[in-house]
């Protein structure tokens, strides 16, 4: 493959020497402690909770998160770089379950007091917690203004009582960040508040979801029956945490695109290999012009997605853009990076024939994963019409 294909060289946009060498540090860290040991995670459903600490002992667990509670405070360009180098070992359950911090942790950051912070972001940086997000529920998806999980307040304690649905980290997880509805009077938006909860809170139940990809994630049913959490877990003002579950789901969404794109180069990696050394009546794969012009249409799609998104990135940090722009841009960031992988893996499976329909090899996996970037972080109907509304149309 022509060195360099699909990198973005420090000096160009917002990467700095600081960047590049962070991608050679996680690259070298999923070599050595991730690939060798996906398929023995895939069959195990889960990652073991010892390469948390490992991903933190390496900054990877508070990438963006203040020196002050042992994180790296880098930007947030560094997660997009992470994001994708761990997405090049092509098992999204890895990425999904390694990264629940991601979406976990910044509203605790960002709102919790002091006494949260040091209970919980420090352990969770430290990779001796595992956080998980818990917004989505069974009838509301991607609908968080229908969210029904209630928690009333009775003296020092919120009791809170409801479901939450498709949790990743679900069954692993310490630590919850969950949207709950404190004002009962309060319909759609208003009236949402975010708690941090126990795993081992009494009264929560956790139930293993099946799925089709994202088999070394483990990814759970939630059940609150009257689980009581104290009222110095509730993260900012009660009942204005609707904008921060929005401005979580933007990052969450720029950090899905980067996997996509990871994924969709690791698939495409594959091809190349397979085509370069496959024999097929009497000549190289690669010899043929249809496999070819196939593999080009996957580098430009790859590239296109890549393009856009650090565009997006970069004016995010610069803050270029009024957040109606930022929000369409991002959703479209998004959309276009999973129909990349979409594309790019269904071609790599249609390359490697026979092999690509066989465990084991990374297209298999990825093709089985892509419809889940397409649905997770908000579903590519819904953010198509977020776009539209944000844009004035």
């Amino acid at each position: 493959m022509i060195e360099g294909l699909f990198e973005r060289p420090a000096g160009l946009g917002l990467l700095t020497a600081e960047h590049d060498a962070l991608r050679r540090t996680v690259r070298a860290f999923v070599a050595r402690e991730i690939a060798p040991n996906i398929a023995a995670w895939e069959e195990a459903r889960r990652l073991p909770r010892a390469l948390y600490r490992k991903a933190a002992q390496i900054g990877l667990q508070g990438l963006i998160f203040p020196e002050a509670l042992g994180g790296s405070g880098g930007d947030f360009l560094m997660q997009i770089v992470a994001s994708e180098e761990i997405a090049r070992a092509g098992a999204g359950g890895v990425c999904a379950s390694l990264g629940s911090y991601m979406i976990g942790l910044p509203p605790i950051v960002k709102l919790g007091s002091p006494e949260i912070l040091e209970t919980y972001a420090r352990p969770i940086i430290a990779g001796e917690k595992i956080a998980a997000l818990a917004v989505t529920e069974p009838g509301g998806g991607s609908d968080v203004a229908a969210l029904r999980t209630a928690a009333r307040r009775e003296g020092d304690h919120y009791v809170v009582n409801g479901e939450k649905t498709f949790i990743t980290s679900g069954m692993q997880a310490d630590v919850f960040t969950v949207a709950v509805r404190t004002d009962p009077a309060s319909k759609g938006a208003r009236g949402i508040s975010f708690l941090v909860v126990d795993g081992d809170a009494p009264g929560l139940e956790r139930a293993e979801l099946d799925k089709m990809g994202w088999h070394a994630s483990d990814t759970a049913h939630l059940t609150f029956r009257d689980v009581r959490v104290p009222a110095g877990n509730l993260l900012g003002r009660e009942h204005e945490g609707f904008s921060a579950v929005m401005l979580n789901f933007n990052d969450e969404r720029l950090t899905i695109a980067a996997q996509a794109i990871g994924q969709a180069e690791a698939c495409f990696t594959e091809a190349l290999s397979w085509a370069r050394e496959r024999e097929t009546f009497g000549r190289k794969l690669i010899d043929n012009q249809v496999i070819r012009h196939r593999l080009v249409d996957m580098a430009m799609r790859i590239d296109a997605a890549r393009t856009l998104l650090y565009d997006v990135v970069e004016r995010r940090m610069a803050e270029r853009d009024a957040l109606p722009v930022h929000v369409a841009r991002t959703a479209m960031a998004k959309i276009t990076a999973t129909d990349a992988l979409f594309a790019v893996a269904n071609a790599a499976v249609q390359i490697l024939g026979g092999m690509g329909y066989m465990r084991g090899t990374v297209s298999e996996r990825v093709f089985r994963e892509t419809k889940v970037l397409s649905i997770g972080g908000g579903g590519d109907e819904i953010l198509k019409d977020l776009a539209a509304r944000q844009m004035g149309f």
